[in-house]
């Protein structure tokens, strides 16, 4: 089988190596396309995998639309030279467009629930395989799993970290850190949200910075004061890092998730909510905040629990007990496609097979 696959932040190469990886072992054949706009090339190199990649993103509104007509044709193209059997993506328009004008089957993940970039794909769309936490209904075409897609990679069966993240930060043996994450907010559906606001970030950065080694990792441009904490780490040792981490506070979204997962506390700031994030909260491991109110009184409880990264281990394996192997259920759900759709549908308890 060739599969096509479109990148389209660079959490989803994370989301799809291992699968990829797998699927590979088993002879089949992958190609990924991507833009330029953060690490995804990055990513991809450090993976191995076939790639190639459109130039950069347009982040203007008469931009983005003109990158929709020519990011599709490029797509269009690049599946008529790989004739793949199948495109994926994570709610990739230019892959769903693409796929349709060459009648191939096009398999979606979607953990966001952004409305202005589903309606440009799902109409062009087979599937969709959703957290069951989603808030969003997709219709007929969603398929709701027990999982989150951070555990596509940071799951135990793919993931444990090696404990070297000093030796990566160029810290002492046991000297303790935070990380933070700041977003752009040029992305289509950013317009409108808001996270932390200049004076609050930079309270709370003053008052970490005074006990702890403060890394900040940021989308797009990164002030000349916080230049001095910026992280200068290769993105695939991040995990690691993120793993060893006192806590973490950030508006992504996505890095929030995979701390949560790793047993690092996070706080997610932003007033996007997300499902998969306010899902951990349950389990004590993500504290969601729409505004910066509270989150320096929450940073000061965190401080205050005893054997804090004990206590989050104990946290993360009550929420791993819950959830399936994502990478292993999508194996099986694209080698067996499409009778694996309608099996699922029928038989969703199937899915428990894959810890």
């Amino acid at each position: 089988m060739k599969i096509l696959i479109d990148i389209g932040h660079p959490g989803h190469v994370h989301l799809f190596k291992n699968f990829a990886k797998e699927m590979m072992n088993e002879g089949h054949k992958f190609l990924f396309t991507c833009r330029q706009k953060e690490f995804e090339i990055e990513l991809l190199k450090a993976e191995g995998f076939n790639y190639v990649s459109f130039g950069k993103k347009y982040n203007t509104t008469f931009g983005k639309l003109f990158g929709l007509l020519k990011f599709d044709f490029m797509e269009f193209i690049q599946g008529l030279k790989f004739k793949p059997d199948l495109f994926m993506s994570h709610g990739s328009p230019y892959a769903a467009h693409a796929a349709a004008v060459l009648r191939k089957p096009h398999v979606s993940l979607e953990d966001s629930g952004n409305w202005e970039q589903m309606k440009i794909y799902l109409p062009f769309t087979n599937c969709v395989l959703t957290p069951d936490v989603l808030f969003e209904d997709l219709g007929s075409k969603q398929i709701r799993y027990a999982s989150y897609h951070e555990l596509a990679y940071l799951h135990p069966n793919y993931f444990t970290a090696k404990g070297n993240h000093a030796s990566i930060l160029n810290l002492k043996e046991g000297e303790k850190y935070v990380i933070l994450r700041f977003v752009s907010w040029n992305a289509s559906h950013d317009k409108g949200h808001s996270g932390f606001s200049e004076k609050e970030k930079s309270k709370i950065i003053d008052y970490l910075a005074a006990k702890y080694s403060v890394f900040i990792t940021a989308e797009g441009y990164l002030p000349e004061k916080y230049q001095k904490y910026k992280i200068r780490i290769a993105p695939e040792q991040m995990h690691e890092v993120l793993a060893g981490a006192e806590f973490f506070i950030g508006e992504g979204a996505t890095m929030a998730a995979e701390a949560g997962v790793l047993g690092t506390p996070a706080i997610y700031v932003n007033s996007i909510r997300r499902a998969y994030n306010e899902d951990q909260e349950k389990y004590g491991l993500v504290f969601n905040y729409q505004t910066e109110v509270g989150v320096f009184d929450k940073i000061k409880e965190l401080e205050n629990i005893p054997n804090l990264k004990e206590n989050f281990k104990e946290r993360r394996q009550k929420l791993l007990a819950d959830k399936i192997d994502i990478t292993a259920y999508m194996v099986w759900f694209v080698e067996n496609y499409p009778e694996s759709e309608k099996t699922i549908r029928k038989r969703p308890e199937l899915q428990y097979n894959f810890r």
